[in-house]
């Protein structure tokens, strides 16, 4: 009998229901080249022919949208209650966009979606964006376990055994340094 084909991510999730201590003012919302950084990571999920939704705690303040939104718990305050919710709500793998990278090309979340893994992060520009990849419901539990004790992200991605590609393979030609650029900080937003 041949081995099951593994099914495709439909869903981009958008997490969008940081505190954005560093940043002062919620990330969604930040203007980059006249636009929010939601609507870049929407417009990067559209292109990749998958549909965005925007996950957030209930009471985040966005800017209007297309994307459908779901809502994460309000505990814990933790990036991987928003994945958990996600998976939860999807019943399927979902590919994890976090808001504050807007030069994400659309061809790495359209081949992350494509991946057989049942995890899988990207590294780039010298480090592992843990939260940039594909996720499968079976990890639901352990990653809202794992928000819960407030483990950190690498950590948990690790233990659950993720595959950790090079943004490069991924999306040859093009510069992880410059599309893996966080927008964090003010600052951030010189650079980016």
């Amino acid at each position: 009998m041949p081995a099951a084909v593994p099914e495709p991510a439909r869903v981009v999730a958008v997490l969008a229901g940081g505190r954005s201590r560093r940043m002062g003012r919620p990330k969604a919302g930040v203007p980059l080249d006249g636009r929010p950084l939601l609507a870049h990571a929407v417009a990067a999920a559209t292109a990749a022919g998958l549909t965005p939704v925007v996950v957030a705690k209930a009471g985040s303040v966005l800017p209007p949208t297309a994307a459908a939104r779901w809502d994460e718990p309000d505990a814990p305050q933790h990036p991987l209650a928003g994945v958990a919710a996600a998976l939860r709500r999807a019943q399927a793998p979902v590919v994890v966009l976090p808001v504050d990278l807007p030069r994400v090309p659309a061809a790495l979340l359209a081949a992350l979606a494509a991946r057989p893994e049942p995890l899988v992060v990207v590294e780039g520009a010298g480090r592992v964006h843990p939260l940039l990849g594909r996720f499968s419901p079976g990890h639901a539990d352990a990653l809202a376990a794992a928000a819960a004790e407030g483990a950190p992200v690498v950590r948990t991605v690790r233990a659950l055994g993720a595959a950790v590609l090079d943004a490069a393979t991924l999306v040859p030609g093009g510069d992880p340094a410059a599309y893996l650029a966080n927008v964090n900080r003010p600052e951030d937003l010189a650079s980016a």
